[in-house]
């Protein structure tokens, strides 16, 4: 037997940037991130924007227009933007992919160019999916318009959309060329999709920092009431633990059985999917860490007290905790409608053994490869009954 051995390390290098007015003529971050890329030739840029943007900034499509001819010598814009649907619409219609293909083919891209993805977190997933296809990668520079994208989905190295009723069944993993945070976008959104992304810091910083979780819990109710100065910080920090796991866990790209940052996330997949996408992903995060607090309060990791601790905090920030979907045909684990069903999802999706992130304390995760059913229904009902005690009082 002969064999060649091979090993091909590979590096990438990606920045995430925070700024305001990105597309105001005064601000040259866009064009200089570019151009400096790219200083020998003006390289093609395909804009895809979010429905849901260009609604609440009509004015949008026109400012990248006249910001694109204020420094066409840097890059060309491509002049049809591709509009798409914003949520889950972008990421369950295989027809929208397809659509920005053609766009890309339509418009002569090359893997020198460059899409740039204007949305919230569905439709950066979607472009990027587009991006990473097409001609096997297109430079792709993701703009976050939502908490949750800003501060988790916009700044990670993964794309996907969904397929046969599974979530990101079909994806790639495919790190961005840059990320442009303009935190002016927060401001036209409604109140859900503000409160949305805030779970996602709160799950980070149960698993990485105490310290920023007390931060979580001292301003949980000014972030409720959309404190810009306290969101800034949250997005910043959150962003900040994010990519420091990405370049330093060892496994970014997932190729072992472990997701540490998907900690509640395998009902809140679930209960998305259960819900017909009526849960944002974040209110579903919500309930996920809530469940998966309680149920390791009762398998005697976490204390009870740092459990009630989670729990007011995620009430205080404006989070509802329970979906009836969580109790339905709950002692039915083989059974898709059950939210049992998203433990074997999600053993599938990692592509080996059952890894969830579960709690030890604030600050510390542990990893478990089984869980207890009848421990995970006690928790269901602990939950429901908290749940109904903060809406009584």
């Amino acid at each position: 037997m002969k064999v060649i051995e091979q090993e091909v390390p590979v590096s990438f290098n990606y920045n995430v940037y925070f700024t305001r007015g990105l597309f105001e003529r005064d601000n040259s971050l866009f064009s200089d991130i570019i151009a400096k890329a790219s200083p020998e030739v003006a390289r093609k840029v395909l804009f895809i924007i979010d429905s849901g943007v260009t609604e609440h900034h009509p004015g949008l499509p026109e400012q990248i227009k006249g910001y694109a001819e204020a420094y066409e010598d840097h890059f060309r814009m491509v002049p049809e933007l591709q509009v798409i649907p914003g949520g889950e619409e972008a990421k369950n219609d295989p027809d929208i992919v397809g659509q920005l293909h053609e766009a890309v083919n339509r418009a002569n891209l090359d893997r020198h160019s460059y899409i740039a993805a204007v949305g919230g977190g569905a439709v950066l997933d979607t472009a990027g999916y587009a991006a990473g296809t097409a001609h096997r990668g297109i430079r792709l520079v993701r703009i976050p318009t939502t908490v949750l994208a800003q501060n988790d989905a916009g700044i990670g190295v993964k794309n996907g959309v969904n397929a046969f009723g599974k979530k990101n069944f079909l994806g790639t993993f495919a790190p961005p060329f840059a990320v442009l945070n303009d935190a002016s976008f927060l401001q036209t959104l409604d109140h859900r999709d503000w409160r949305s992304g805030i779970s996602e810091a709160v799950k980070v910083a149960l698993l990485k920092d105490a310290a920023f979780f007390e931060f979580l819990e001292e301003q949980a109710t000014a972030l409720n009431n959309r404190d810009e100065e306290v969101m800034d910080h949250l997005i910043y920090r959150c962003a900040e633990l994010h990519m420091q796991h990405i370049a330093t866990s060892g496994d970014p790209f997932e190729m072992g059985s472990s997701r540490p940052l998907d900690f509640g996330h395998w009902s809140a997949h679930k209960l998305e999917q259960l819900t017909d996408y009526n849960l944002r992903h974040g209110e579903a995060v919500a309930i996920g860490l809530a469940l998966d607090c309680i149920y390791s309060t009762l398998a005697g990791m976490l204390s009870e007290e740092e459990c009630r601790r989670i729990l007011r905090m995620l009430k205080a920030a404006g989070f509802r905790l329970f979906t009836p979907e969580l109790s339905n045909r709950t002692d039915e684990p083989e059974n898709p409608a059950s939210i049992f069903y998203g433990l074997e999802e999600f053993r599938e999706h990692l592509g080996g053994e059952l890894t969830i992130m579960l709690l030890e304390g604030i600050g510390k995760g542990r990893e478990v490869h089984e869980v207890d059913f009848d421990l995970y229904r006690e928790a269901i009902a602990e939950l429901k009954l908290f749940e109904e005690q903060c809406i009584e009082v």
